[in-house]
């Protein structure tokens, strides 16, 4: 992640009682927060940080280096997000259930996050960053996953027929996660 230089902390406050200060909100670090609601709202450098977002609507909503650290992310959608700018780095989160289709994510990151079957179909991976990440049921649909390092990742199942994925990196002891569809055993 980008550096994010902060200029103010908003603690322990429940957005689904109150509206955000503003729809542009920029250098913010949001700590112990809650939300359910963050559409047409443009962030740029913030942090949030052991929030609750699960289910957030982020319709329109603009994520422009935002980072999101020891958050509860269940089932968010940022497939409907803005393009322009669109950068966020997720450490230490449960995004399973996430949707990321048609997303152009090549200037994030995750660290030790988990997607239990979150779906990445048409989404733009090459150059992203997966550090300890595992992929239990995620889907890898016409993704394109060139050059991304998986060799610190586990349980995901990739189809190379149906993803582009040259360049990227996998540990020998994974390669049965690209060979599921054709039923062999590999011992």
């Amino acid at each position: 992640m980008k550096d994010i230089h902060i200029i103010d902390i908003l603690e322990n406050i429940d957005y689904t009682a109150q509206n955000l200060p503003s729809d542009r909100i920029e250098n913010m670090h949001f700590k112990n927060c809650q939300f359910d609601d963050v559409a047409n709202i443009d962030f740029t450098d913030c942090l949030f940080e052991n929030c609750n977002l699960s289910n957030v609507n982020f319709n329109n909503c603009k994520m422009d280096n935002v980072g999101f650290v020891e958050s509860k992310t269940l089932g968010i959608d940022l497939s409907k997000t803005k393009d322009f700018g669109f950068e966020v780095h997720f450490s230490d989160c449960a995004l399973d259930y996430a949707i990321f289709d048609y997303k152009k994510m090549n200037k994030s990151s995750f660290e030790n996050c988990q997607f239990t079957e979150s779906n990445f179909t048409n989404t733009d991976l090459s150059k992203c960053k997966f550090n300890m990440c595992t992929f239990r049921g995620a889907v890898f649909v016409k993704t394109n996953l060139t050059g991304v390092d998986f060799r610190s990742c586990s349980e995901f199942q990739i189809d190379p027929n149906d993803n582009f994925i040259k360049k990227a990196k996998f540990r020998r002891q994974d390669l049965a996660g690209l060979l599921y569809r054709y039923d062999i055993v590999i011992s």
